[in-house]
């Protein structure tokens, strides 16, 4: 599953606004055992914002959350770009949403607020629950939120629980090699696509090291790697210690 994020929205670019929505839906995904394959901030501009989804449509393992642009006024071209893009078929009303909206707001409904029930075909609701007007999602797996975190977080949880039913976090063994990354590359180069490896070169005064971190769903699977990392260091006589201690001061050299 390729997760791409989409936050639109000109005022973050230009610093009006502080994004949160980064920091929430990679937190939110690390939980369920899943990771960002990329974010996107992108200013309000239709040409761009449709380059972007069309991106995302054309990665057969995509699944996208987009943050922004769906309401009523004229900077919000979400829910038309979302239309063209991923369905080919202009906006319809959706009578779910147009009640929704009615119950919430009555006749100040109109003139404007009304056409946030104007989706593109096919949509499935999610639940807004601040002021019940719904974001959307499109093929189950393309979803549309509101800017707001308040309105935005609540949405993307229901959909992350109806995608990943059963998600659980990774489970995840760190350690840091008092050497260079380059004298682990060998063992590197053996772990298996089922393990998430990442390696982090740092300098502790003048000492270079690496941590090294291996993820996954299997827990033994993650120990057996584990373990052979420990048999490499070993062999090439290098030596590391448990966890991310690329900032403790007793790695470093007496003098720093």
């Amino acid at each position: 599953m390729h997760v791409y994020q989409v936050i639109i929205g000109s005022e973050i670019l230009n610093r009006r606004r502080a994004d949160r929505h980064f920091d929430f839906l990679s937190e939110a995904l690390l939980q369920r055992g899943e990771k960002l394959y990329a974010t996107f901030i992108v200013e309000d501009d239709k040409s761009l914002i449709e380059r972007v989804f069309t991106l995302v449509k054309e990665d057969p393992q995509s699944v996208m959350f987009s943050f922004g642009g769906i309401g009523s006024t004229p900077d919000d071209l979400t829910r038309e770009i979302a239309a063209k893009v991923f369905t080919g078929r202009p906006l319809v009303v959706h009578e779910e949403a147009k009640r929704r909206i009615l119950e919430q707001f009555g006749e100040e409904a109109y003139p404007h607020r009304i056409h946030m029930a104007e989706l593109p075909e096919g949509a499935d609701l999610l639940d807004n629950p601040v002021n019940n007007v719904p974001g959307f999602s499109l093929q189950g797996r393309f979803f549309f939120v509101p800017g707001f975190p308040k309105m935005a977080h609540p949405m993307v949880r229901q959909a992350l629980d109806s995608l990943l039913p059963d998600a659980r976090p990774l489970y995840r063994r760190t350690f840091t090699a008092l050497t260079s990354e380059n004298d682990l590359i060998e063992m590197m180069q053996q772990v298996p696509d089922t393990i998430d490896l990442s390696s982090l070169p740092a300098f502790c005064g003048s000492r270079r090291i690496a941590v090294i971190s291996l993820g996954g769903k299997e827990r033994p699977l993650v120990d057996e790697w584990y373990e052979r990392f420990e048999e490499f260091m070993r062999e090439k006589k290098i030596d590391w210690v448990e966890g991310d201690r690329h900032d403790d001061p007793d790695l470093c050299d007496p003098e720093d």
